[in-house]
């Protein structure tokens, strides 16, 4: 199994519209491979544009207003790179596609790191931000998974939420349980 760094990718369209999203992205030799699945705009803006920009950041609120529908989340410009990064960023690495695995549920974008760039300190690991982070991974799969599994896993999270979240973490978590709810009110 490959390492997996969860990141915020910043894409952009052929008018240089940015796209934010959540992902995974795959250890590839000495890049980065990002594999967006069928359909999205990750993947038409990567086929189009085949640039992206990893946003490593420490703010849950990020990853789980992404998942939850909050999209406005400042950007900057890179320094000589078409994509955009995010302003929340502890560091950044500008990617490029070199090559592109064909698959018929997610493509492989295979990415050099071009440039890698530090903006703030990271401070350490807070158990609700990873809480938060499994959360998100696991509420992009309520179609998928059984809400039993869902449940059994929500249950298990909220107790690092509870016994160690600051405000940004008590947010995050709150916007994930309201999409939850909603999800199941249907």
């Amino acid at each position: 199994m490959a390492l997996i760094r969860e990141v915020i990718v910043t894409t952009i369209d052929p008018l240089g519209k940015p796209h934010l999203a959540p992902l995974g992205l795959i250890e590839g030799g000495r890049g980065w491979i990002i594999a967006p699945f069928r359909p999205s705009t990750t993947l038409d803006n990567l086929t189009a544009t085949p640039f992206a920009v990893a946003n490593y950041t420490d703010d849950p609120r990020i990853f789980a207003g992404l998942v939850t529908g909050r999209r406005d989340w400042p950007l900057v410009p890179s320094s000589k790179f078409p994509v955009p990064r995010l302003a929340a960023a502890l560091a950044h690495a500008e990617l490029k596609a070199s090559h592109i695995e064909e698959n018929d549920e997610r493509p492989r974008f295979h990415c050099e790191i071009v440039r890698k760039e530090q903006h703030a300190p990271f401070e350490g690991f807070n158990r609700a931000a990873n809480a938060i982070l499994e959360g998100c991974i696991l509420l992009t799969r309520l179609h998928i998974l059984p809400r039993e599994k869902i449940e059994r896993e929500i249950e298990y999270l909220s107790i690092a939420v509870e016994k160690t979240a600051g405000p940004r973490e008590r947010e995050a978590w709150e916007w994930l349980m309201q999409k939850r709810e909603a999800h199941y009110a249907k």
